[in-house]
């Protein structure tokens, strides 16, 4: 496209810049006018009579913010000072020491540090609490504020003061700050001896060449099947949709359309280049959270019939922006267009162009949702982001493992363990024993782990709804005999879902020594969407049944019988 018009094409956290072309309409010219000069004369008499002094730049954002969220969440106000930040968003790319870093009860706590980048290659771990930065007490600032303390041009130095346990002194760390790429595959490996697999995190600049990457290189470590993880990913730029699904399909064939107001941008983009593999078989998994580029992959690997999609429905965001300059340096991101998948279908779940009176939105109804088929026949459907062809629900944590994971108990012993084992088995065999667990048992000893279950809480309001009723006194002793099972049996939860938060508590230490790829790798075998993956995919006859229209298989997909208001 050309560079007067164009410089970026993005799905969820990106944008397709392109120029934009009002309504020639001259009803609707006045309205504007209209409408933009009372704005600006009610401004004025704001800003000189109203009781207190107004910043009119914090006025005018909260005003502008006000009316772009009757639109939709993705047409938002980017004002100068965030620019940098947008474009760390669809660039992945910006200046800094490589390290995440939150603010967590008056401290400033290293979360993660990323491999092979200047904070982990200077030393700094997990759990260390950062004191200063460049000699700026850090214990009042906020996380935006530490962001920009940390972030620099590359090759300048950031002089940080930590404390870390077990060490009775502060310590400084001098970090030369570097380019930070972060990586849209921040994994790739082997299941088994022919299954490889690989995550992808975002769709920032050079997704693609990273994907091909990633599959090319599984390929030459033996790797016969594929299994693709694209859970969680919000999306990103779109032509990298197109170039990740151009991996596994050939050149030339469609991969997706828009469709919006300005005719002249709709368009169909095409896999331009050569593929790297359209036959491997490959299983794609899903999530709730998998949203925009993210369902433009997947499902046209489905539509194509080309991966067996495992998992669950995706988020359903089929909506395009656009970002146009404003003045002094700001930008609008803007709703421009909606998208298709091979198959025809739009799988943008909430209709933001329909509110009830009070605001509220509402979601494409089952019964309006139209059947399209994909290559082989298979029927699938619009309105509701890509679902699976093989279901996972997604696990859900007992409530004591939620308690520990919200007040970082996991991630505090983890800190203690790793001060205390200079070095443990390898991220796919590190296991901890008993004893340690009941080491962090006694480490909760006096911590705050109170919690109300389900239960706890359904009880409460049939207290409150008994007495109401008058009939408290009649079911008094039964409530109090529930209450009290309840009761002894939480007292036991760390015993009941030791498994579970095991599990948990061993992925947090093995990041300790091996970082985000052997957190990873931690997860393999008691990942259930993972291990279903594995099922499918090493049965041959089953993989090739889902794939067909009218097997057995195939009609236990999800949406199978589905009723709808049509099909094509």
């Amino acid at each position: 496209m050309r560079k007067t018009t164009v410089t970026g094409l993005l799905l969820g956290g990106a944008a397709l810049l392109a120029s934009f072309r009002t309504a020639s309409d001259n009803e609707r010219y006045f309205e504007i006018a209209k409408n933009l000069d009372i704005f600006a004369t009610l401004f004025k008499e704001v800003n000189t009579f109203y009781v207190d002094e107004v910043t009119p730049a914090k006025l005018v954002k909260t005003g502008i913010d006000a009316m772009l969220k009757s639109l939709d969440p993705y047409t938002n106000y980017i004002p100068e000072d965030d620019i940098e930040d947008f474009r760390t968003m669809t660039t992945g790319q910006y200046g800094g020491i490589g390290a995440v870093v939150v603010k967590r009860g008056g401290k400033t706590i290293v979360q993660s540090a990323y491999e092979g980048y200047p904070a982990q290659k200077a030393g700094l771990l997990p759990g260390d609490e950062i004191l200063s930065i460049n000699g700026v007490n850090v214990e009042k600032k906020n996380n935006s504020d530490i962001s920009k303390l940390l972030k620099g041009q590359a090759n300048s130095t950031v002089k940080l003061e930590v404390t870390r346990y077990g060490q009775e002194k502060p310590m400084e760390l001098n970090i030369t700050r570097d380019k930070i790429q972060v990586d849209n595959v921040p994994y790739y490996g082997m299941l088994s001896g022919d299954v490889g697999y690989f995550q992808l995190g975002s769709f920032t600049v050079d997704a693609g060449k990273e994907v091909r990457m990633a599959v090319g290189k599984l390929k030459e470590m033996g790797a016969k099947k594929i299994v693709f993880d694209i859970r969680d990913n919000p999306g990103g730029l779109l032509n990298e949709a197109v170039n990740i699904s151009n991996v596994f399909v050939d050149k030339g064939t469609d991969v997706v359309s828009t469709k919006g107001k300005v005719t002249e941008w709709n368009k169909t983009y095409k896999a331009l280049d050569a593929p790297l593999d359209t036959q491997i078989p490959v299983v794609i998994i899903t999530s709730s959270r998998s949203a925009s580029a993210s369902e433009i992959v997947s499902g046209v690997l489905q539509d194509y019939d080309r991966a067996v999609v495992v998992g669950e429905r995706t988020f359903g965001k089929g909506l395009v922006q656009a970002t146009r300059p404003l003045s002094y340096n700001s930008q609008l991101k803007v709703t421009t267009a909606k998208y298709y998948i091979p198959s025809g279908r739009c799988i943008q779940e909430i209709d933001y162009a329909h509110r009830a009176d009070d605001g509220t939105l509402g979601k494409f109804p089952d019964s309006l949702r139209t059947a399209f088929k994909t290559q082989s026949g298979r029927i699938v459907y619009d309105g509701g982001g890509v679902a699976p062809d093989v279901e996972v629900q997604e696990k859900e944590i007992a409530d004591i493992t939620r308690v520990l994971l919200q007040k970082n108990y996991l991630f505090d012993f983890a800190t203690r363990y790793r001060a205390e084992h200079p070095t443990i088995a390898s991220a796919r065999e590190f296991q901890l024993s008993d004893a340690d667990y009941q080491k962090f048992v006694q480490y909760l000893n006096g911590k705050d782990i109170n919690y109300s279950t389900d239960v706890e809480k359904s009880l409460t309001d049939l207290v409150k709804k008994a007495k109401e009723e008058k009939h408290f006194d009649d079911v008094k002793a039964e409530i109090e005999a529930i209450r009290k099972k309840v009761s002894t049996n939480k007292s036991n939860d760390l015993t009941r879902f030791k498994p579970e938060i095991r599990e948990l508590l061993e992925q947090e230490i093995v990041s300790r020594y091996y970082f985000q790829k052997g957190s990873i790798e931690a997860s393999f075998d008691d990942d259930p969407n993972i291990l279903t993956a594995m099922q499918v995919i090493n049965d041959a006859p089953r993989y090739a049944a889902l794939l067909k229209p009218g097997t057995p298989e195939a009609k236990t997909r999800p949406e199978a019988n589905r009723k709808t208001a049509g099909g094509k």
